[in-house]
């Protein structure tokens, strides 16, 4: 049995009978760049997250980039964020010329708010809490702090796409919500897209004209801008995607319902579930012992896996000059050594979940 951690394949194979008529009509209208697909991709995103506006970009990267940039993150400055996401969060930062002060996480994965307020300074201009997997952080304790400090928040909702907090939506809680809607995410583009979505008209009408090279119009440059806008093609395909994506995320939680039930145990550390939140498993994340043996043993029976992420931000060369070391963080530093993605796509049947199963505990024993 062959069980691919995702099936970009087998999307393809379902879709495209639908998909090629809708992207031949989307380029015969010559709306390329710009055009009716993205206006109506941002209506409906902005009525999924309850929010009033969303701005669609070329990546998440960008939007956490522009998001950070809107929030008045300049030169000099600082962002707080854990150190175990995917390297764009941190990278955002940087990008800007500010200095992202991580926080250690929880044993969930997330980032420890009783740890946020210990290194707080005068420089902090932003805190970014890292929605991971499809997991909500501890947001109420995060908004305390936003408020008694009056800092912003930016949430890196990049893999949360309609995951829920106390039922109010990824990407409506902070000022500004940042998505990506890479091809491996629940809702996914043919190649790299974002959007940010924001309750603030000043953020949304900039970001807007920013992401266009400034433009106001075709003549007016209003200021020096970015490329950062999404193509009407992909966003066309991401409205045909919007119709799926319930379906997605009920039986991702269905799939990993199943992995809860039957895995959970000493050998496979399941973090529990929030019962505040709503979680759309963007993946499926267990703590293992003897990860990398356990890895060539399911590859050598036909699954794959991935670690999201074997090495934390802070232990990468790129970070060295903002001096953490090992030990800096010990929780994420002792998960990337165990964390490990089993298949969760919806394109998994049963049969396929009971035998990646069947084979960990084989592994165990």
């Amino acid at each position: 049995m062959k069980i691919p951690y995702v099936d970009l394949k087998t999307q393809w194979k379902q879709e495209k009978k639908e998909l090629l008529p809708l992207i031949d009509r989307i380029l015969s209208s010559a709306e390329h760049v710009g055009g009716s697909e993205i206006r109506k991709f941002e209506k409906k995103i902005s009525k999924l997250c309850n929010v009033k506006y969303t701005v669609a970009l070329n990546s998440g990267t960008d939007a956490l980039t522009l998001g950070l940039h809107l929030l008045g993150v300049r030169p000099g400055d600082e962002v707080i964020t854990p150190p175990n996401s995917f390297i764009a969060s941190a990278a955002s930062i940087i990008h800007l010329g500010a200095k992202p002060v991580f926080v250690d996480v929880k044993e969930d994965q997330l980032i420890d708010p009783q740890k946020i307020e210990q290194v707080i300074t005068n420089r902090t201009k932003a805190i970014m809490p890292v929605h991971l997997t499809g997991k909500m952080c501890e947001m109420d304790s995060i908004m305390k702090i936003s408020k008694k400090y009056n800092i912003p928040i930016i949430e890196d909702s990049a893999q949360s796409i309609g995951s829920k907090y106390k039922k109010i939506m990824s990407g409506a809680i902070g000022k500004i919500g940042c998505f990506s809607a890479h091809p491996l995410k629940n809702l996914n583009a043919f190649g790299d897209s974002g959007y940010l979505t924001t309750n603030d008209i000043k953020i949304a009408s900039t970001a807007k004209i920013l992401s266009n090279h400034g433009m106001a119009d075709r003549n007016i440059v209003k200021k020096f801008g970015y490329v950062s806008r999404m193509d009407n093609l992909q966003a066309g395909i991401l409205n045909y995607h919007l119709t799926k994506l319930n379906h997605i995320i009920k039986v991702r939680r269905k799939n990993a319902k199943i992995y809860i039930s039957e895995l959970s145990g000493k050998d496979v550390f399941i973090p529990k579930a929030d019962n505040r939140t709503f979680d759309t498993f963007h993946t499926f994340v267990v703590q293992v012992q003897n990860r990398n043996k356990l890895i060539k043993f399911l590859e050598s029976k036909g699954i794959q896996t991935s670690i999201h992420y074997p090495r934390p931000i802070h232990l990468q060369p790129a970070a060295k000059y903002l001096g953490y070391r090992k030990g800096s963080f010990p929780v994420t530093e002792s998960q990337s050594k165990k964390i490990l993605t089993l298949p969760v796509n919806q394109y998994l049947k049963e049969k396929h979940l009971y035998y990646i199963i069947k084979c960990i505990k084989k592994f165990y024993g």
